[in-house]
């Protein structure tokens, strides 16, 4: 798993905390999260801290639209993986303020094209999903085979979400997370499906 140098982190998480403390941050069913709701694991996350960049200029962190997603917002993943199920937590600060995002982890890193990042990463894999036609069975596009995160941010664009699965992922397989255009569908046909990538943030899952 990939994590940030320490003097980026520690400078970014100093942003994260800034920005979350101007609102509150949402969870991933966009509700006001509670002390429960940001209950966490104990084994000691992997993070990756990014500032959001345009294509071109990074790969870390890229924005394809930056009404929804400004040069400059910054994103903090934390990975942890304990007893067999993984934990993961997107932290946005300076994203579009009151807005619905989907967001789940793609099994290639960010490019310069949104497309680059590849379909989602599943636990089960969909046979009948190809290259051109990715998956969206509900059997297989659901919160519980995927890594959904799907959040609103407050009024300063500000988001803290969560997702617990009882699975790991299978090393090297995963390497993003995308942010998209609006919630996460779950009907049959169009399940998985979130409308256009906005973001993107490369991880070492």
């Amino acid at each position: 798993m990939r994590t940030t140098p320490p003097a980026v982190g520690l400078a970014l998480t100093a942003v994260l905390i800034a920005g979350c403390a101007q609102g509150t941050p949402s969870t991933n069913d966009g509700s006001a999260a509670t002390d429960g709701a940001a209950a966490q694991p104990t084994a000691e996350p992997s993070v990756t801290a990014s500032i959001f960049l345009p294509p071109g200029e990074s790969t870390g962190a890229v924005t394809y639209d930056e009404i929804a997603v400004p040069e400059g917002a910054t994103a903090d993943v934390q990975v942890r993986v304990q007893d067999g199920s993984t934990f993961v937590q997107f932290t946005g600060t300076g994203l579009e303020a009151d807005r619905d995002f989907g967001a789940h982890v793609h099994t290639e890193p960010c490019g310069e094209d949104p497309a680059d990042s590849g379909p989602h990463y599943q636990n089960e894999v969909d046979p009948e999903a190809t290259e051109d036609e990715p998956s969206t069975d509900p059997a297989f596009a659901n919160p519980e085979n995927e890594v959904w995160l799907d959040m609103t941010t407050d009024t300063g664009g500000n988001a803290l979400v969560t997702s617990t699965v009882d699975w790991e992922f299978r090393e090297g397989e995963a390497n993003s997370l995308v942010l998209h255009d609006e919630h996460t569908s779950t009907h049959e046909g169009h399940a998985g499906t979130a409308g256009d990538r906005l973001a993107c943030v490369t991880v070492e899952f």
